[in-house]
């Protein structure tokens, strides 16, 4: 049964009726949290009817209505109306929190551009709220995005400044969008000075990224990095190593992997070139 179902009886006309004994359905807080539901469902055209039911019911939109549905709008890919929402939120008076601010950075950054966004970043200060990491990550990816690294690295200094440290999130922001190798290289080597760990995903972006230009030595460099630090690979970073291999030619090599990683058990993609089988086509056979 649907939670709101179980928060709204419906009358004889088959409408929800608001009443529920035991506690007051027309409080924000339960609008709220079955909103969010909706959202972690994805059912965007959900979110959009249960929205408009709460005008209709007269029910008074908080901060976290807000944010949360302007994180739907973000999220079903129309940043547009989250910035209109956060207008109609200043109109109203409403106060935004850091976590409001974050997801209209990133909202009107996409919408409007990176410079609207730091604007915006800069207003929040003014105003006293303070920017976590996730604010910092929201306008580095932005920047990153837009091609604008030397002020994305202003940025990544300025993280330390205010007391937020850089996270794996922080990194992934550059590493997605730096095009040239020894720039990567040089910002990972230095990632892990600070104490910053790379996550697995880490290494198969890395790789993939690597491999798909044809640089062979720094998989090789970021594979041995992984191994250093004690993480064993999974299917995806053997298939990205082993695809990086194939792409050089060197065959023998990837089929080496390709057995190491079949012996752990793992998931090989087929590859004509190392005529691997799947364990059906090896049962048809027998």
């Amino acid at each position: 049964m649907e939670a709101e179902e179980l928060c709204f009886k419906k009358n004889r006309e088959n409408e929800y009726d608001g009443k529920l004994s035991g506690f007051n359905v027309e409080s924000t807080k339960i609008y709220n949290m079955i909103l969010r539901g909706w959202f972690k469902m994805e059912w965007w055209r959900k979110c959009r009817e249960f929205w408009e039911e709460m005008d209709k019911r007269g029910v008074r939109k908080d901060l976290y209505s807000y944010s949360i549905y302007m994180d739907i709008q973000c999220k079903s890919g129309k940043p547009w109306k989250a910035v209109k929402l956060y207008k109609e939120m200043k109109k109203k008076g409403i106060q935004l929190d850091v976590v409001a601010y974050n997801t209209v950075i990133r909202a009107i950054g996409i919408s409007e551009g990176v410079d609207v966004a730091v604007r915006l970043y800069k207003e929040m200060i003014e105003l006293g709220c303070e920017p976590n990491v996730v604010t910092f990550n929201t306008i580095l990816k932005l920047l990153c995005e837009n091609g604008r690294y030397r002020d994305a690295h202003k940025v990544l200094n300025l993280m330390t400044k205010k007391g937020c440290e850089p996270n794996i999130i922080t990194y992934h922001c550059f590493f997605t969008c730096l095009e040239k190798p020894q720039e990567i290289l040089k910002l990972f080597a230095w990632m892990i000075e600070s104490g910053v760990q790379p996550r697995m995903e880490t290494y198969v972006m890395l790789m993939r990224k690597f491999g798909r230009w044809g640089f062979l030595r720094p998989v090789f460099l970021v594979w041995k990095k992984m191994e250093e630090h004690g993480l064993s690979p999974d299917e995806f970073a053997y298939n990205a190593l082993i695809d990086a291999l194939l792409q050089k030619g060197l065959v023998d090599m990837a089929r080496k992997y390709d057995e190491e990683m079949l012996l752990k058990g793992l998931s090989a993609k087929p590859r004509a070139e190392l005529q691997t089988k799947t364990d059906g086509e090896e049962s048809g056979n027998g």
